[in-house]
């Protein structure tokens, strides 16, 4: 039998809007389109074996593959094929794709004619829990991820996770550490998370698991839409995250997705937290345990300078020109400035001195269907 579509809004008084979370989502693309609109470019990657009607005509448009894909030489490549294409500004965008299309779609839209509407059919579990949903969209430069971009929220999300099947293992896990943020945050209900949270997240079916992480990012969206408060939290585990992901682009060897960084950017912030005394060891080992019961990373590789993660955290967006961290603690995830220095080089060279001394409990994977 099967299932149906849910429809979760993200309230933004006036400018609310669906997000559609079930198998055949995309389906329902035609109905979401702005009135009026007469022509739609599709903006996708060559690999997403993902069609979509949107019942306009459409000019299809591809960006390439990958973090590297990010550059503001992409976001004009594709604001010239737009003028190409005879888009206007009563006319509309389509991501297509995981979170690099939907952050140079989105980006591309917010910039083309100061802002034309855009959709997105999100069809990896990392932009379907997290990164299609808010409207942050940006590119990278050399110096860190992200760097350059705007609040530009979407007209309509669509997850459908029917296109979730042909994921590759690695973009699961990428999606598994997103989803283990979530397991940490205050629910859309105000209430944090108690003990087994992220145990019975993971035992859900697959589209119960997006909505639920839906429902609690729309909850911080609405709360905080530009990220002057509440919404920093949707930051947990992601200071780190970023530095890693920094390095990699500057040229380093490191071969980690996004949601495995922050799996890693977790647990670190589990041990900062402890030894800032916010958060106990049965509250680290709770970290370590849901990030390696979702068969996620919890260390860095080996061989990194702590002085080179140092730096890229500093330079991070989320450090406002000093160490701010999101931090778990009594009132649960919460951003915490003005952290000394050498108290995060201390914690960081502890963890990439360490390696695991025993097995954590695992928590439930939870099914794809």
């Amino acid at each position: 039998m099967s299932r149906a579509v849910q429809e979760l809004v993200v309230e933004l008084g006036p400018r609310r809007y669906p997000v559609l979370v079930g198998p055949g989502a995309r389906h329902q693309l035609a109905a979401l389109l702005p009135p009026g609109t007469s022509k739609v470019a599709v903006v996708t990657q060559a690999g997403i074996p993902v069609e979509v009607d949107p019942g306009v005509p459409l000019v299809r448009l591809e960006v390439p593959d990958g973090e590297s894909a990010k550059t503001l030489g992409e976001v004009e490549r594709l604001c010239r094929a737009f003028v190409a294409a005879g888009l206007s500004r009563a006319d509309a965008v389509v991501a297509v794709g995981g979170g690099v299309v939907s952050d140079l779609a989105g980006f591309a839209a917010a910039c083309y004619h100061r802002g034309i509407p855009y959709l997105t059919v999100a069809t990896t579990l990392l932009a379907q829990v997290d990164a299609a949903i808010g409207g942050k969209t940006g590119v990278n430069l050399p110096e860190g991820k992200n760097l350059v971009g705007a609040f530009w929220q979407p007209v309509a999300v669509c997850c459908d996770t029917e296109t979730l099947a042909s994921l590759p293992a690695r973009e699961w896990a990428s999606g598994r550490g997103e989803m283990a943020k979530y397991a940490f945050l205050t629910g859309p209900d105000g209430r944090p998370p108690g003990a087994g949270a992220a145990a019975a997240l993971a035992a859900l079916p697959l589209e119960e698991q997006v909505a639920r992480c839906v429902a609690v990012k729309a909850a911080v969206v609405a709360d905080d839409e530009r990220e002057g408060g509440r919404r920093m939290v949707l930051n947990y585990g992601h200071t780190l995250a970023h530095a890693l992901e920094a390095v990699g682009l500057a040229g380093g060897s490191l071969d980690l997705r996004h949601g495995e960084a922050v799996a890693i950017g977790l647990v670190f912030a589990a041990l900062l937290a402890r030894r800032l005394g916010r958060i106990d060891e049965d509250r680290v080992a709770e970290h370590r345990a849901v990030v390696e019961g979702l068969g996620l990373p919890s260390l860095p590789p080996p061989g990194l300078d702590p002085e080179m993660l140092l730096a890229a955290m500093a330079r991070d967006k989320k450090a406002r020109g000093e160490l701010t961290f999101v931090l778990d603690g009594p009132r649960g995830v919460e951003p915490v400035p003005g952290i000394p220095v050498d108290v995060v080089r201390e914690v960081l060279a502890e963890m990439l001195g360490s390696t695991p001394s025993a097995p954590v409990p695992s928590a439930p994977r939870g099914g794809r269907g």
